[in-house]
């Protein structure tokens, strides 16, 4: 098609480091760009992508998501020393600050949002912003595991704002729980937040009890978050998305690879280019991947390299790993069921909403209201 896929990156993240001994903090490095940009540059991925400047997030832009307090608070910290930087990062957990963070994280919030713009419009198929400091983590008032801003949070209300998006699929694929983006949405049906994480019973970080799989969102969003938390490691890449979003975003995270510092986990690099192709038959292909996690710098930028070439339409690897899922992720599903059942009067009637995903290419939005989307999704990742 003409549409080509978006490729959204600016240097300049690369430029803030973490500036004092920090064991946590320290895998978080500018390299984590470099070499994932270099990998795409090196492959002739990059030249086959269509280069999307970057912008910085404008105040009210990243009010839609944090408050007043906090982006004052944070825009001090470019003239502050290296004592009031380590005393001003003090008050929040697993991050860092540098005088030039700021102006990086209104630049990630910016390069989703003009990664949205480019889809939403048409004007691009589908795409992938690398951006740092990362953003899932990061709350209304609080900087949380290296986020500052949360990036995704920002361009999901970003594209209601402007575009009057009705309804908005985050699926967060990072080994973390993405609490802020939780957090952000959990009241709210018109953005579905679906996460996958290592959890180990509330022994992994950031160890939260709502990111257990009966936390499923509250008031009238409740159903419209859905935790599956993996408690044993292993290679749970199983899960298909049927849902009929108008925009799907996607949290990015690389740390469930081979060899992550962070993760532990085992998931192949070929694993996101299956989970990226099952994206893409939703939203008419409105596919935005915005980076998250990802600090084996190995391992990421080939994830980066196996996303960056689904997204252009190249043919998926075979799957190096074809076990079926662990009985510890089957428990898990068990549990992510009997949680959203309250919610669902149709997830009694398993055979006659499950469907494949080649199926769900057929069946348009009219067909479905949004309670038996919702079945819809959430059963199809549970019968699995």
């Amino acid at each position: 098609s003409e549409m080509g896929t978006a490729l959204v990156y600016d240097e300049e993240m690369t430029r803030y480091k973490l500036l004092w001994v920090d064991p946590t903090c320290k895998i978080e490095v500018p390299e984590r760009l470099t070499v994932s940009h270099e990998a795409l540059v090196g492959s002739g991925l990059a030249d086959r992508c269509v280069s999307i400047p970057v912008r910085e997030a404008t105040d009210a832009e990243i009010l839609l998501v944090h408050s007043e307090e906090y982006l004052e608070a944070v825009k001090r910290t470019p003239h502050m020393s290296l004592e009031d930087l380590m005393e001003f990062t003090l008050q929040y957990g697993d991050v860092y600050f540098h005088p030039n963070i700021y102006h990086c994280a209104r630049l990630a919030a910016g390069a989703a949002m003009q990664l949205v713009d480019g889809v939403v419009m048409g004007k691009m198929k589908n795409g992938m912003a690398l951006v740092r400091p990362p953003g899932h983590h990061s709350q209304r008032s609080a900087a949380n595991g290296f986020c500052v801003f949360n990036n995704v949070a920002i361009a999901a209300r970003y594209a209601q704002q402007k575009y009057n998006i009705k309804r908005v699929l985050i699926v967060d694929w990072d080994v973390h729980h993405g609490q802020g983006v939780q957090y952000c949405f959990e009241d709210d049906p018109s953005v579905l937040y679906f996460s996958w994480h290592r959890y180990e019973h509330q022994k992994f970080w950031p160890n939260l009890r709502e990111s257990d799989y009966d936390s499923v969102g509250k008031e009238g969003g409740a159903g419209f978050t859905i935790n599956v938390p993996w408690n044993k490691v292993s290679n749970a890449s199983n899960v298909i998305h049927a849902f009929c979003p108008e925009l799907v975003l996607v949290c990015a995270g690389f740390d469930s690879a081979i060899g992550d510092p962070e993760g532990e986990m085992c998931a192949t690099p070929d694993v996101f280019a299956h989970l990226t192709h099952l994206l893409m038959n939703l939203a008419g292909g409105k596919l935005c991947v915005v980076l998250e996690g990802g600090y084996n710098l190995t391992s990421l930028p080939q994830s980066v390299c196996h996303t960056v070439h689904t997204l252009l339409g190249d043919p998926i690897p075979r799957p190096v790993n074809l076990s079926g899922p662990c009985t510890s992720a089957l428990e898990s599903l068990q549990c992510v069921r009997s949680a959203h059942k309250p919610y669902w009067s149709c997830l009694g009637h398993k055979p006659c909403l499950y469907f494949s995903a080649r199926e769900s290419q057929n069946i348009t939005r009219s067909h479905w209201s949004m309670g038996q989307v919702r079945a819809k999704i959430i059963l199809t990742c549970l019968l699995l």
